[in-house]
């Protein structure tokens, strides 16, 4: 069963847990979600969390809702995420980087060889 914690509603979790799925690749673009019923039963939630976790993501345009079919993973979704993941990078992780870089007197050249080396191994 998720554990669920009390620093974030439980809908925004469940959001956050469906769109790491997806970037794992366990939800395929256009691929249909379980039912809101049947999470909500197997989460042991009230289903009008479930929904609002999955209207969430509809609203980020990474689900798409087909009447009388369910909610599917939407086109492009992948895409959109990995997007989203390069800008909180460049945006917060770059900064860190640098600052680190100058707090250590590490040169970038040096920096880049060992993320090289890194990147080799994966």
């Amino acid at each position: 069963m998720t554990q669920w914690n009390d620093n974030q509603p439980i809908f925004r979790q469940l959001a956050d847990q469906i769109i790491a799925q997806i970037q794992q690749g366990i939800w395929q673009e256009e691929q249909a979600l379980p039912s809101i019923r049947s999470v909500a039963a197997d989460l042991k939630i009230n289903h009008l969390t479930v929904m609002k976790s999955y209207q969430l993501l509809v609203d980020d345009g990474l689900v798409e809702k087909r009447r009388g079919q369910g909610m599917f993973v939407a086109k492009g979704a992948v895409e959109q995420l990995k997007q989203v993941s390069r800008e909180a990078f460049l945006n917060e992780r770059i900064p860190e980087i640098a600052t680190t870089l100058q707090n250590i007197d590490m040169s970038i050249d040096d920096f880049v060889q060992q993320l090289t080396l890194c990147m080799k191994d994966k």
